[in-house]
């Protein structure tokens, strides 16, 4: 039996990082860039005014005040976007707009507030530093400075920083393509009404979904019989068009050895069991000319979800550009005792909470069946037993792989 730790090592030996593309930046959020971005020019690229008030020479202000304003002819108006450059000659004001160019020779702006608003003179009742109120050309980004980092994420921010730089694409990691496959003769789609004898495909849904929550992106291939003609074919059909596949359906006995025979001239798939629990039973290989990475995972959609939390979730977060792909993990008091196999590492779901010390504690869920998918939609831990412990007890400490609800 083949630990956890070596079928990891085994799964992430041939971790294939898509070669980087270029994108819009309207579709690159989320992504890592796969490039330097060097900004081409100065962001603001003009002096501008922060806000909307009067473009003036800060001197021309001193010591204005409430008993002795200073009292400026208005010479025109620059609202933002205007390309008609204006003078501005001592003792003048001019009405600005935010975002609007300032005038030759003003080095402030004077907010309304501090005026009476007038339109041919205007009563300043309090002076302003040089530069108030202005954004000065290259204030924020100067040419040459790096606006987007090499494999930073491109968050808001990042996107934003493209957009003021002036490109409208990007070189980035794309998302690894998965591709999840059903196979049984008993699955039928969920939008029917199962028969006797029927279940509905719960499984690759729940992959797909987990696939994209690692960042991927899913292809559900939908429903395939057992019939070892038309899996064959169907794998075939999938294999070039995806980075990892997963096969969801019988692993074990005679149904699961026809699904591999059905596979074996595409490739080689390991069946040695893994010291897990749950989840021992499965397979990995690289199927087709390109060795894609493939998983054969039982029907179990909640021992499916953990071994994809396991062992794809790591491929595909390396196929992102991670250089550490796994999750957090915390160290956290049970709240009710656990039990586990001995001589496997236990995987069991949990429900994590602080205390009033803000330590964490664990709730462990389904403990009544690791089957239980209900404990899969409730969770945000997952509790992690080493391969030499069967029992722990309540408050005592184990690791907990943090798993973050999104909002």
């Amino acid at each position: 039996m083949r630990s956890v730790d070596e079928q990891l090592a085994l799964v992430l030996s041939g971790a294939v990082r898509p070669a980087p593309v270029r994108v819009p930046i309207a579709e690159a959020h989320g992504l890592r860039s796969a490039e330097e971005v060097i900004a081409g020019r100065p962001l603001p690229g003009f002096d501008q005014a922060a806000i909307d008030g009067y473009a003036v020479r800060s001197v021309d202000l001193s010591g204005a005040s409430e008993q002795t304003p200073v009292v400026l002819p208005v010479v025109g108006e620059i609202p933002a976007g205007s390309r008609h450059p204006l003078r501005l000659q001592p003792g003048q004001a001019v009405r600005v707009m935010a975002g609007a160019p300032l005038p030759t020779l003003a080095d402030a702006v004077v907010p309304v507030g501090h005026t009476d608003e007038g339109t041919a003179k205007l009563t300043v009742t309090r002076g302003v530093p040089s530069a108030a109120f202005v954004r000065r050309v290259g204030e924020d980004v100067q040419p040459g400075d790096v606006a987007v980092r090499r494999d930073a994420v491109l968050g808001p921010g990042q996107v934003g920083m493209l957009a003021a730089t002036g490109r409208d694409k990007v070189l980035v990691h794309p998302r690894p393509r998965v591709s999840v496959l059903a196979v049984g003769d008993e699955l039928v789609d969920v939008a029917r009404i199962p028969g006797a004898g029927q279940v509905p495909d719960v499984c690759s849904h729940a992959l797909s979904a987990a696939a994209r929550d690692a960042g991927a992106e899913a292809g559900r291939a939908g429903l395939v019989r057992s019939d070892p003609r038309e899996l064959a074919a169907a794998v075939q059909d999938r294999l070039p068009f995806t980075d990892v596949l997963v096969v969801c359906g019988a692993i074990g006995g005679t149904a699961g050895a026809q699904v591999q025979a059905a596979l074996a001239d595409l490739g080689e798939l390991d069946t040695t069991r893994v010291a897990m629990h749950p989840g021992s039973t499965q397979a990995f290989g690289r199927l087709g000319p390109d060795a894609v990475p493939t998983f054969l995972f039982p029907s179990h959609p909640a021992t499916a979800l953990l071994l994809f939390e396991v062992l794809v979730r790591p491929l595909v977060r390396l196929g992102l550009g991670l250089t550490d792909p796994y999750r957090r993990v915390v160290s956290a008091r049970l709240t009710s005792p656990v039990s586990s196999i001995g001589g496997r590492r236990g995987y069991l779901r949990g429900r994590l909470l602080r205390d009033r010390t803000g330590d964490y504690l664990v709730q462990p869920l389904g403990t009544a069946g690791t089957h239980l998918l209900s404990s899969s939609a409730d969770c945000n831990g997952l509790i992690v037993l080493p391969e030499q412990v069967t029992e722990a007890t309540v408050d005592e400490s184990v690791a907990v792989a943090f798993l973050p609800t999104r909002a």
